[in-house]
């Protein structure tokens, strides 16, 4: 059992290998994509104004704006039509459709693109290491710009438009002089002219300010957040904790299997030493619980093999007592006989006691077969009426003082009487009943039939003695003999009826044992009329 848990817990940590690594490489992915939507959020504002400056210039006015603002960035800027830049179709579209594109060209370096012009095909481009503090000047110099050129009352209207038109990555708004969160150090620089940067409380953040010349207004950027990559170790620690659990989980699970598994193994051990009764306890409807289910009906199934092969050792040696004792005693008065005529008659009788074995011999084989499991059945139509015919006129003779009649016979709704069923065990099984009731009948012995469309019935009825209802049950058992009217003295061997009723049960039929109108028994024989429908409800499996 631990290896069936080592096999399992070793499945899962290849999986969860190969998870992990799979993992690493998407968060490789994950923290590039990030980067890139991280600087392009950055740098989407900055350069789209700029290229919407641009986009009214001359080709000198741009060169020379492009040169100036590349000083203020620290980047080289250039205006390029698109055939140069040569993109893919689907960065291109991207592009057309006033996107500001970042492109990966070399490790650490990105180049960011801006559509200037769609009729001209025009981009403004510019390699990119760090959003640096160059960006952030170049970003505040751009912006102060455009708002010097309106009133101070609508600049922060202007501002709003400004960064929702161009579609700035950080938060752009006007405050005073004294509500801007500086320092004296701070507020003189602003005061100078200078970009100051600084970090929020936290850490983790910076903001711009820069002064507005000539109003009372100060420009906030802010806050610009670091673009922190997800940590490799973190996947690490999910990872362990993922296999941990998996673990307690997989264990868990193994250790109820392994516990349902003992019981079974246990269960045969028991009856590998010689306890038949031994069974597994219910263990659901999964495929443990299935296993279970089988093996409990195979332990039946071997448990009442035994049992037959036990009662039929023992009917058996019971059984050949008597006449092995005839042949005991003819051959010793044979021998003794005087004349041809009295040793004739005694080996008239032994030859009476060797049919008398042939026939317990074949009665056994017969049954031995039909009870070690499924026979060979050859399904085939069978003309009902006829077989009855044929099995009357075939055993009438050996009892004439017995009448065996026909009886009343119903017919299908198509008026056929034909009915599938393996031809030589059913005629066994009629031959059996009506030899029974001819042993046991005082004068008549009748046969009927009845088919409809789904089943067909056989009935044997006789005027003997009947069969008392408490003892209906046990006739069908092997070597039985009822202690009364049905005696030793009538003759058989107490198989008969037990082949009759596993001959039915192969057919999926079902044997009844009730009271005759004519006073003594009547045997029916019900099985599906059509071989592979439904089995009929029976009393013995």
């Amino acid at each position: 059992m631990n290896a069936i848990f080592l096999r399992i817990y070793g499945g899962m940590l290849a999986v969860l290998v190969l998870v992990a690594l799979l993992g690493a490489g998407g968060l490789q992915l994950l923290n590039q994509q990030r980067a890139d939507q991280y600087r392009e959020r950055l740098a989407a504002g900055t350069f789209r104004l700029m290229a919407h400056n641009m986009s009214s210039m001359t080709p000198i006015e741009r060169r020379q704006a492009a040169n100036l603002w590349g000083r203020l960035l620290g980047i080289p800027l250039r205006v390029r039509t698109l055939d140069d830049v040569s993109l893919e179709r689907s960065l291109e579209a991207r592009l057309l459709r006033g996107q500001v594109l970042v492109e990966q060209t070399r490790p650490n370096r990105v180049t960011v693109f801006s559509l200037v012009s769609e009729p001209a095909r025009l981009v403004l481009a510019g390699e990119v290491e760090q959003v640096s503090e160059q960006l952030a000047r170049a970003a505040a110099y751009l912006l102060i710009d455009e708002l010097i050129r309106h009133p101070e009352p609508d600049q922060p209207r202007q501002l709003a438009n400004l960064g929702s038109r161009h579609g700035f990555g950080y938060d752009l708004s006007l405050v005073t002089r004294d509500s801007a969160n500086l320092d004296d150090d701070q507020r003189r620089r602003l005061e100078e002219g200078d970009t100051v940067i600084a970090l929020d409380r936290g850490g983790d953040a910076i903001h711009v300010f820069a002064a507005v010349s000539g109003t009372r207004w100060i420009l906030h950027m802010g806050p610009l957040h670091a673009m922190n990559p997800y940590p490799a170790h973190l996947l690490l620690a999910i990872g362990l904790l993922g296999l941990t659990l998996i673990g307690v989980t997989v264990y868990l699970l193994v250790r109820r299997l392994e516990f349902r598994l003992s019981a079974l193994e246990r269960a045969a051990e028991h009856i590998a030493a010689g306890d038949l009764a031994a069974r597994v306890p219910d263990a659901g409807h999964d495929a443990v619980g299935r296993l279970a289910a089988t093996f409990n009906g195979m332990a039946r199934h071997l448990q009442r093999l035994l049992a037959v092969q036990r009662e039929m050792t023992s009917g058996v040696a019971h059984e050949l007592r008597t006449p092995v004792a005839r042949l005991r005693f003819g051959l010793e008065m044979a021998e003794q006989a005087q004349d041809a005529g009295a040793r004739g008659k005694y080996l008239e009788g032994m030859d009476r006691d060797i049919d008398d074995l042939d026939r317990l011999v074949d009665e056994m084989l017969v049954y031995s077969r039909l009870e070690q499991g499924a026979p060979l059945l050859h399904m085939q139509p069978v003309d009902l009426a006829a077989l009855v015919e044929q099995v009357i006129r075939e055993l009438a003779p050996l009892r004439p003082e017995v009448s065996v009649l026909l009886g009343d016979c119903r017919l299908a709704a198509d008026g056929n009487c034909r009915v599938e069923a393996e031809p030589h065990y059913l005629r066994r099984a009629l031959s059996n009943l009506i030899s029974n009731a001819m042993r046991y009948a005082e004068a008549r012995v009748q046969v009927s039939f009845a088919i409809d469309d789904e089943r067909a019935c056989l009935q044997v009825e006789d005027d003997g003695p009947g069969v008392p209802e408490a003892d209906r049950d046990r006739v069908f058992e092997p070597f039985l003999r009822l202690d009364d009217s049905r005696t030793r003295a009538s003759g058989g061997h107490g198989l008969g009826l037990s082949i009759v009723r596993r001959i039915l049960y192969w057919h999926g039929g079902r044997v009844q044992l009730g009271d005759s109108p004519l006073g003594g028994a009547r045997f029916s024989l019900v099985w599906p009329r059509v071989a592979g429908a439904e089995r009929l409800p029976r009393d013995q499996s």
